[in-house]
Formats: C-alpha cells, structure tokens, sequence
C-alpha cells in the first residue's frame, strides 16, 4: 500500500492526469516534514479537507539541508516519505531536489495549493501559477509553538 503513495515526479504528472479526467479535485502542500508532529498532522488533515485528493511534496535531503541546515534533515527523505504515506489523509507523496516546489507545481497545477499560516500568501511558491490556471492557493491556520526547529532547541536543552 505505501509503495503505491510514493510516487516519482512522473507517475505523479500521469497521476494528476487521471485525477483531472475524473472530475477530481487535487491538493497540493509542501514542505520538508523532518520530525512529524501534531502541527503537521492538524494541517495535512486540514488540507485533505479542501479537495479530493492530497499530495504531498517533500524536500529531498539534499534541498533539505539547504533550507534548514548541515545538521537537517534528522529523518531521511525516504523515512519521511513512507511515514507521510502511512497518514489517511495523505493520498500521494513525492520527494522533489529543488529549493522551490514552484516547477513541480507549474507541472502539476492543482486546483489548491495549500501552505501552514506561516507563509503568507504572498510568499508561496507557485501561486501564481496556480491561480492563472483557475485554482485556489490557501494559507491554513498555523498551529503556535509547535514546529521541528522548536522540538529539536527543547531535545538540545535536555541533553
């Protein structure tokens, strides 16, 4: 079962394709997801909501450490992969190298582009895109003092 949520980019854009013939509704968020808490779950729950069909794009490693640092991320790109694909709510899950989801999304023009309330709307990635094709982009609810980087400065404290 997981094996059939993780897609390549490809199977993803043939993916989308069938989507599309089916009168489905597809989202679409992404993100690097390193240490999954409740935060991520609320709002993947929250993003499921908003169509018929969710994918998530996930940074690779590489990208990963990029954004967030040489010590980032502490969980694998196909670790997060498969535990993204274990959620219910979570339909598709792809690993993309770029810093910027922005070509992937351009490619796959989903119908809603979702980010957490930490980004205003504004500053995601791919909305124009989104929006010059007829979709919605979404800024959902951030959850407060929940994040990676806040799990990780509380770990560090203890030791």
């Amino acid at each position: 079962m997981m094996k059939g949520k993780i897609l390549s980019i490809n199977e993803l854009s043939a993916e989308r394709a069938r989507l599309r013939g089916a009168g489905k509704k597809l989202v679409f968020t992404n993100g690097v997801f390193d240490i999954l808490h409740v935060g991520h779950v609320r709002y993947l729950q929250q993003a499921r909501e908003l169509g018929d069909a969710l994918i998530v794009a996930i940074n690779s490693d590489a990208s990963a450490r990029e954004l967030k640092g040489e010590n980032r991320p502490l969980t694998k790109q196909n670790d997060r992969a498969e535990i993204l694909g274990a959620l219910a709510c979570v339909d598709y899950v792809s690993v993309f190298d770029e810093l910027s989801p922005r070509s992937l999304i351009a490619e796959l023009l989903p119908d809603v582009l979702v980010k957490g309330g930490d980004y205003s709307l504004d500053q995601i990635h791919g909305r124009e895109e989104v929006e010059a094709a007829g979709g919605r982009v979404v800024s959902l609810p951030f959850v407060e003092s929940v994040s990676t980087s806040a799990i990780i400065e509380r770990m560090e404290k203890n030791q």
